[in-house]
């Protein structure tokens, strides 16, 4: 009976979560591998940050679920979560964090010292989140400094170091998890008004789809330009296909506008929920164009 609680608490059903912060971590592996040593990353890296975003990503819900227990409880698409339900206590949710927390670290320790030093500043962000919904206009800027994490640790785990390239590729990628979070935030909006929580979709109010539109475009254009204009371009070996990639993305992009301008709930669920294909585009065209 427990199990089938866990399960829904790390939401296991629901790949859309750990995905997001996959595709952009995958992408600097291969950026900083192919800067290195001109070749793919290894199996070994491949599988610690494909399963420590899996396990990161649990975590941040258990820990996200216990902090939010109570405003969950009075909003229709979380109330009946299995901490806000009453199913799971606050500590048991706390607990299956720390556990799968752990789980990620001893991954993290089979990299090197850089990667693992990185990764306490990743989970100090991780563990903030949540309560940032409560003094920060847009808690989402927070979120996505956690979900592009992934960035800096995997040239950590590369190169030995972080360099500006990967900071960079942070900051584009912010951009992209302001306009998916704040899909996500427009469908609990007029739940977060009663309650008092700060989201950017209630920040930015009428402008809300405007912003989204520019956020997307931001992340695109910042890392187009450090992949194929910068001093720090990576060398392409099939540049088409680079560029067919963006073409998708930009597509992808305008489907995205056609979902969410009336703001109606369910259009902008489903707008959040397809964004991991977005990331993907981007990975693959990295990948296909090496």
């Amino acid at each position: 009976m427990k199990l089938g609680l866990y399960l829904d608490l790390i939401r296991w059903n629901r790949p859309v979560g750990w995905l997001l912060p996959l595709w952009p971590s995958l992408a600097a592996l291969w950026i900083a591998s192919y800067q290195s040593h001109g070749s793919m990353p290894s199996m070994h890296l491949l599988v610690v940050f494909t399963l420590g975003t899996f396990l990161m990503r649990s975590a941040g819900c258990c820990v996200n679920d216990a902090a939010d227990k109570d405003f969950d409880a009075h909003v229709k698409r979380t109330a009946h979560r299995a901490v806000a339900s009453g199913k799971l206590s606050q500590k048991e949710a706390v607990a299956v964090g720390a556990v799968l927390a752990l789980l990620a670290f001893l991954l993290v320790l089979s990299t090197n010292a850089a990667t693992i030093a990185w990764s306490f500043a990743a989970l100090a962000i991780a563990i903030a989140y949540p309560f940032a919904k409560r003094y920060i206009a847009m808690p989402q800027a927070v979120l996505g400094v956690a979900f592009s994490f992934g960035i800096p640790m995997a040239f950590a785990a590369v190169l030995g170091h972080v360099p500006p390239l990967a900071w960079l590729l942070l900051i584009g990628n912010l951009f992209w998890v302001l306009a998916y979070d704040t899909e996500y935030a427009m469908v609990d909006r007029d739940d977060d008004l009663k309650i008092g929580m700060k989201t950017s979709a209630i920040t930015l109010g009428r402008f809300d789809v405007a912003a989204i539109m520019a956020f997307y475009v931001l992340y695109i254009a910042i890392w187009h330009w450090l992949i194929a204009c910068s001093p720090y371009q990576i060398r392409l070996a099939s540049p088409l296909l680079w560029y067919a990639a963006l073409i998708v993305a930009l597509g992808q992009v305008l489907w995205h506008f056609l979902l969410i301008r009336k703001r109606e709930r369910m259009s902008c669920f489903k707008a959040f929920c397809v964004n991991h294909w977005l990331g993907f585009t981007l990975f693959a065209g990295i990948v296909l164009a090496q």
